[in-house]
């Protein structure tokens, strides 16, 4: 049975990425995947793939929400989501073919270059 502390990170880390994925329309994986490997030593691969897992239902929320709003260009959304489908596949099967290793520099350069795009 899982302790008190268990419980406690995961609700922080689930409540803190589904808030930064409200608020920025992406990012919650950011926040899950380092917390998965740092704090539960989850080892690379299944981190990511959970986290996309978690972030299903933050992104039907979302969605949802901004939808209501009128923040949604359904016509965008479509034209996106066709090369997303794609993408999401090919990535997917390509993640298995790195290393842990490999994965996660892959994943740090992801978000330091995410991170510099977004001061620039």
């Amino acid at each position: 049975m899982k302790n008190i502390h268990y419980w406690i990170k995961i609700l922080i880390i689930g409540f803190s990425a589904g808030l930064i994925n409200g608020i920025f329309g992406a990012g919650g994986g950011m926040i899950v995947v380092p917390a998965l490997t740092c704090f539960f030593n989850v080892e690379q691969h299944k981190a990511q793939a959970t986290a996309i897992s978690i972030i299903l239902p933050f992104a039907i929320i979302s969605s949802y929400v901004y939808y209501i709003k009128g923040f949604v260009d359904i016509g965008t959304t479509f034209q996106v989501a066709i090369g997303g489908i794609i993408g999401s596949y090919i990535g997917s099967k390509a993640l298995t073919r790195f290393s842990d290793t490999a994965l996660r520099k892959i994943f740090g350069v992801f978000i330091i270059l995410a991170a510099i795009r977004m001061l620039v």
